[in-house]
């Protein structure tokens, strides 16, 4: 830990110092001495000079109440409905970025404005992690990191995440271990040498039940690079619909080589009759453990339908427990 904070320390002073830099050369740029006039120069950002504190979000008081949810944060109707819906504004929102894409500075300052911080699951689809580690795509993460930096929100980046799953295409069946853990520190590297400090890590597998053959230690990059253990996971058919069953032996599995917090970074239920007893089992698994920081309800239609609005008893249990004052908060009060 003591090196990687060590090397944003680096990175932010020489940021500041360039800015500082910059509006001390007011003088020089207009002729100082030889014509008696200056330009004035805005003073240098307080952004870049003092990036976000992200310790207070990393460790909260309460616990986090998320969701991922259809358009937000670009649009933020969808999490207006929600929070009717559900008695309370979420305070993450999730949303997927496919690899090439412009970092959404609009959507995280919306999400801000409303009290929430934005969770980037970004997806490297099109290309290949072998190549990131590599550093073939650094023009492309230099860039989105300097997004990040400009606007100096905290975020949370989940980088290829369910790396433990065969069916991603940065998963199981394509990819060594070796070169996850390799390309997940370049990204962050990356990230921090140019002084993008306000992200919290979340390195986040599957749930290890339907892949147990394969040691997710072998993909962590270690404590140095991550913040948060997310996990993604969800109440189905073939298993007990209780947070134990769910999400217990991983928690198992990651206590044996991290004491990280942990994030449900995605999860639902089934619909079926026993929904209403997964949902009454995730909110008092996550409030029971003071290691896991909250959750996001992964909110559509997709595969399954996993949406609230699809169950009007689950949804009524749901709202009852989202009321607990242990759950949610505004992001910009931690």
């Amino acid at each position: 830990m003591r090196s990687r904070l060590a090397r944003a320390a680096v990175a932010v002073l020489l940021v500041g110092a360039m800015a500082i830099g910059l509006s001390g050369c007011a003088e020089l740029i207009s002729g100082g001495e030889a014509t008696g006039r200056s330009v004035d120069l805005p003073p240098p950002s307080e952004d870049i000079i003092r990036p976000f504190d992200i310790q207070p979000l990393v460790q909260p008081r309460r616990k986090f109440f998320g969701a991922a949810l259809e358009d937000a944060p670009s649009s933020m109707a969808g999490a207006d409905k929600y929070a009717e819906l559900v008695g309370k504004r979420p305070d993450l929102l999730e949303y997927y970025a496919a690899w090439g894409d412009d970092y959404n500075t609009a959507g995280v300052h919306k999400a801000w404005k409303t009290g929430a911080m934005t969770v980037v699951s970004w997806e490297p689809d099109d290309t290949t992690i072998a190549d990131i580690a590599d550093g073939k795509s650094d023009a492309y993460v230099k860039r989105y990191a300097e997004s990040v930096r400009n606007l100096n929100l905290p975020i949370v980046m989940s980088f290829a995440d369910e790396m433990n799953g065969h069916w991603e295409k940065w998963g199981t069946k394509y990819v060594k271990a070796a070169d996850y853990v390799r390309a997940w520190k370049h990204v962050h590297d990356v990230f921090v040498d140019a002084g993008a400090v306000n992200v919290i890590w979340a390195w986040s597998p599957n749930i290890i039940n339907p892949v147990k053959k394969i040691d997710i230690h072998d993909y962590y990059p270690g404590d140095d690079y991550v913040d948060w253990v997310g996990m993604v996971g969800y109440f189905t058919h073939d298993q007990p619909y209780t947070f134990d069953a769910v999400f217990g032996p991983t928690i198992a599995k990651v206590r044996t080589f991290t004491r990280k917090p942990l994030l449900v970074l995605e999860t639902a239920a089934d619909t079926d009759p026993k929904r209403r007893s997964a949902i009454v089992s995730l909110f008092k698994g996550i409030k029971a453990r003071k290691d896991v920081v909250g959750f996001i309800w992964f909110d559509y239609s997709k595969r399954a339908d996993w949406r609230l609005v699809a169950d009007t008893p689950a949804l009524a249990e749901f709202k009852r427990l989202a009321a607990d004052d242990t759950f949610g908060f505004d992001v910009r009060k931690p």
